[in-house]
């Protein structure tokens, strides 16, 4: 089977990378930043409903900040990549993913020294890194997936798990295998970051920037695969 170079960004080393960093931020803000989800904005957008439905509008505000957060970090990643885009023939050094990633290391960094009283706005700001993140990394393997919420990984790892069963279909079981590994990593990181979290406090986001300075450095590696279509 011919084999292709392609880019680092796709891979099962970078996917599970940052799955980690995924769970370690879920943990984090859980712990250490008021109980509070800051990867996805499904239980936000819901608490913003009952707080207005109860007529509470400072509460639900407090909701819909992280909630716009994440939707200006989708932005922000959509609009680094269309300018990196525009300016690839020219002399630039890194790929528009790097860029991202040393965005959300500085972000971090600031973080971990904010104080308690400072949670929302922590909370703000992973919401907006997270946002980064699962926009900029789409893919493993060519197939879809997350890196700092697990139920689409769930869902389609189930998928594939069926389609294997039922057609014995060799690369419907080696998908099914990358999304739970990509769960499992996820699992991992949440309890790196609670380890963490219990012995750095609020310091312990730093440990999640060493994990996304090794992604930065890991792609500038072009890797190796094997060429699906031959």
């Amino acid at each position: 089977m011919k084999r292709i170079r392609g880019q680092m960004s796709e891979s099962m080393l970078l996917g599970a990378l940052l799955a980690v960093a995924g769970g370690f931020f879920d943990a984090y803000t859980y712990l250490c930043r008021g109980g509070v989800f800051a990867n996805a904005q499904t239980g936000n957008i819901v608490l913003l409903g009952i707080k207005a439905a109860d007529g509470e509008w400072l509460r639900a505000l407090t909701y819909l900040l992280p909630i716009v957060a994440f939707a200006l970090g989708v932005v922000v990643a959509e609009v680094v990549k269309g300018r990196y885009k525009r300016r690839q023939n020219q002399d630039i050094n890194i790929h528009w993913r790097q860029i991202i990633i040393l965005a959300e290391v500085v972000l971090l960094a600031m973080a971990a020294f904010l104080p308690q009283q400072m949670n929302m706005t922590v909370n703000i700001v992973i919401s907006f890194v997270c946002a980064l993140q699962v926009q900029t990394f789409r893919k493993v393997r060519g197939s879809a997936f997350a890196t700092t919420m697990c139920t689409g990984n769930l869902r389609s790892g189930t998928e594939q798990l069926v389609i294997w069963r039922q057609t014995g279909e060799r690369g419907a079981a080696n998908k099914m295998a990358r999304y739970y590994s990509i769960i499992l990593f996820f699992i991992a990181g949440a309890v790196l970051g609670s380890f963490a979290t219990c012995f750095l406090a609020e310091k312990a986001l730093l440990l999640a920037c060493v994990l996304l300075l090794i992604v930065f450095g890991v792609m500038f590696i072009e890797e190796e695969r094997e060429d699906p279509e031959e």
